[in-house]
């Protein structure tokens, strides 16, 4: 993925919903996960996204200490919840684009199986892919 000009983020090691833990332990998901991807990858993690889109101030405090930047999604697929109708994914984004918008996707299989088209959904609505 760096080789193809992308940035990779953090999201945290065990997905936990930060705004139920301390500051403490907040500010060690985002470290140790930073720290991890900064060891395999050797480049520095510039962007962190909070688990479930749930942080409070202790989050943005720690992610401020740890030199990252919160991004947050302005477009939901709902694709988690789509497993039985994946087409409904495509309608999700295409209906709510906007510029400038990030889409939250995940690596499950009915995103994956409908993503070409998807791709293709949005490109014919002017829209083009582009990097931070």
């Amino acid at each position: 993925m760096l080789d193809d000009g992308h940035l990779i983020g953090t999201h945290t090691t065990k997905h936990r919903n930060l705004v139920q833990l301390s500051y403490e332990e907040q500010y060690l998901e985002i470290k140790n996960s930073k720290e991890k991807i900064e060891k395999i990858t050797g480049i520095d993690v510039q962007y962190f996204r909070p688990p479930f889109g749930q942080y409070n101030e202790d989050t943005i405090k720690a992610a401020k200490e740890l030199n990252v930047t919160p991004i947050m999604w302005r477009v939901a697929s709902l694709d988690w919840e789509l497993k039985e109708d994946p087409e409904q994914i495509i309608t999700n984004v295409v209906e709510n684009l906007e510029d400038g918008a990030i889409i939250l996707l995940h690596e499950l299989q009915q995103t994956l199986d409908v993503l070409p088209e998807l791709i293709r959904a949005i490109r014919a609505k002017g829209y083009r892919f582009s990097l931070l």
